[in-house]
């Protein structure tokens, strides 16, 4: 919101969970005041009923920018969720279509067999992505939408998924400045401890509760809600819940770190670096 205020631009949001209005005090959303001191785009714009993708996001960040660069040929992006911020960089490779027939078989057999049925069929269809997968990002074997797109490309176009990806070359209208804050792991850590323990005191547990009965949507397999569910269902103590957004949310910041840390001509400060001198940085690579 400084850089905003030095620069007189506006703020676009890549934290694909604040897009959801339902979703307030689990994705600790701006405050009124903040939102209020610079313009924000993509805050609880979306419900969590609406189907939103990447690529929806991908479209209506570049149609927005489009739209603020006629006012101010700088503007900032910002926000935790890697791939969200990939797609507005780079944008993504093109798939083949999906015949809707092929879709809902793997969801079948998802639903009766699970994850594991998901990745035994990667692995036979394209096992070097597989490996890939299992060495540099193993959450993802884990997310359920992610294997199941590729299970469908693999199957729908008789080719591996793996044979799609950086084939397409896009240029963007813009040129990428990309700044990060960092912080020693152990104060990154507790912030993280307190912030869940503010989401508590500010109405957590009635906003999770209000959305039980729409658990399984895509939007709440989100840290926050999923171990509320538990609770909610009997599984777990709240307190135990409680402990395992925490540790749950340490090692998301662990994962989003290992992500950003490989982003190229990313420039790294401290998050107590004075505000200038980032701007004095900014000044640097770009002519205002």
């Amino acid at each position: 919101m400084a850089l905003a205020h030095h620069f007189g631009c506006e703020i676009i949001s890549c934290d694909s969970r604040q897009f959801f209005k339902e979703m307030k005090i689990g994705t600790a959303v701006p405050s009124e005041v903040e939102l209020a001191s610079a313009t924000h785009h993509f805050i609880q714009n979306k419900s969590i009923f609406e189907k939103y993708s990447v690529g929806d996001f991908e479209k209506e960040a570049l149609e927005k920018l489009d739209e603020l660069f006629v006012k101010n040929n700088i503007q900032i992006m910002v926000g935790g969720s890697g791939l969200y911020v990939a797609a507005v960089l780079k944008g993504f490779d093109e798939f083949p279509d999906i015949d809707e027939d092929i879709r809902t078989e793997i969801n079948s057999k998802f639903d009766a067999l699970g994850i594991e049925f998901l990745q035994h069929k990667l692995q036979e269809l394209d096992p070097n992505y597989y490996n890939k997968l299992e060495i540099e990002n193993p959450q993802t074997l884990q997310n359920p939408q992610r294997m199941k797109r590729f299970v469908e490309v693999c199957i729908g176009s008789g080719l591996p998924y793996s044979v799609f990806i950086g084939k397409r070359k896009i240029k963007r209208n813009f040129t990428p400045i990309i700044i990060g804050l960092e912080a020693d792991r152990e104060i990154m850590y507790d912030r993280i401890n307190q912030r869940v323990d503010i989401m508590f005191e500010t109405g957590l547990i009635e906003e999770v509760k209000q959305l039980l009965p729409h658990k399984e949507r895509n939007a709440l397999q989100t840290v926050g809600y999923r171990e509320l569910f538990d609770y909610f269902e009997g599984i777990s103590t709240l307190e135990f819940a409680k402990e395992q957004i925490k540790q749950n949310t340490r090692r998301f910041a662990k994962r989003q770190m290992t992500w950003f840390k490989r982003t190229e001509n990313a420039v790294w400060f401290d998050y107590e670096t004075k505000i200038n001198t980032i701007i004095n940085d900014i000044n640097k690579l770009t002519v205002i």
